[in-house]
């Protein structure tokens, strides 16, 4: 199904590496230009290092090597002013925007009592107005445009299930639902779709830190050992999930295979929902 895209702009968040880089490199090869974002910086309260410019220009050159059309900002999500600069430069350079992969997000983890004021706002800010932001800024382009288009939230198991330790993230990663299923209902007359992704543990940096490690035996743990740890948390005996399994996911959402698909969460969670 090579090309289903073509002719197509993928706007998404986050893009500097991870799931965000995959998103675009796999929606150039399937045909699309891109808009890409992405903070580049370390952000305030997460325990692991941010992207850096140099990853978004990676980003650049992979989805180049497709032979496909690149428009890449360092733009903090919750920078309304700034998200909605960059994507219209996009779009004035590449004509429109048709999916939406509002992606950009920070995990942090600490008990309910001892949460920050910082560490609270910060994680909404960032996981859920970021998100909104991004959407809302894409709305007008793609009514306007009339032909439709796609909007999919990166959320988490921890938006369809409570996860202790993680209070904020999972309260910002619930109300995606809840913006999305509004969304849905207000953007279907104009043919515009709008979704959620629920991922479980993706092997991404959000989760390879010495951070994260600490929850499961220590930030010295080999990579064999961390999976051991993990695999419990899923139903399915594997620890995490690769970014192409969410890709796979987003570009079924994105595609005509899910033209009748909307207000939908959609998990990629190896049974996490179902234990």
């Amino acid at each position: 199904m090579a090309g289903r895209f073509e002719g197509k702009v993928l706007f998404v968040t986050g893009a500097a590496r991870g799931q965000g880089r995959n998103h675009a490199v796999r929606f150039a090869a399937e045909g699309a230009d891109v808009i890409a974002l992405d903070a580049c910086r370390d952000i305030e309260t997460v325990g692991y290092p941010g992207a850096t410019r140099a990853d978004l220009d990676e980003t650049v050159r992979a989805v180049e090597a497709h032979d496909r059309r690149i428009v890449a900002s360092v733009v903090d999500v919750r920078d309304r002013a700034g998200v909605v600069a960059a994507l219209e430069e996009g779009v004035a350079q590449l004509g429109r925007v048709d999916v939406v992969s509002a992606n950009a997000g920070i995990a942090g983890f600490a008990a309910a009592a001892d949460l920050t004021e910082e560490a609270w706002r910060t994680m909404i800010d960032v996981n859920l107005t970021g998100q909104f932001f991004t959407a809302q800024a894409a709305i007008p382009h793609l009514v306007r445009q009339g032909d439709g288009g796609s909007i999919v939230f990166t959320s988490s198991i921890a938006g369809l299930k409570g996860t202790g330790f993680l209070s904020h993230y999972s309260a910002a990663k619930h109300a995606l639902v809840g913006l999305a299923r509004s969304l849905a209902k207000e953007l279907a007359p104009h043919h515009v779709r709008v979704n959620t992704i629920h991922p479980t543990n993706v092997d991404t940096p959000m989760i390879q830190n010495d951070n994260l490690k600490t929850l499961f035996g220590g930030p010295g743990l080999t990579r064999e050992e961390y999976s051991a740890a993990m695999t419990p948390m899923n139903l399915l005996p594997v620890p995490w999930v690769d970014v192409d399994d969410v890709t796979e996911a987003l570009l079924f959402l994105a595609s005509d295979a899910g033209r009748f698909v909307t207000g939908t969460a959609l998990p990629v969670d190896a049974g996490v929902i179902a234990k």
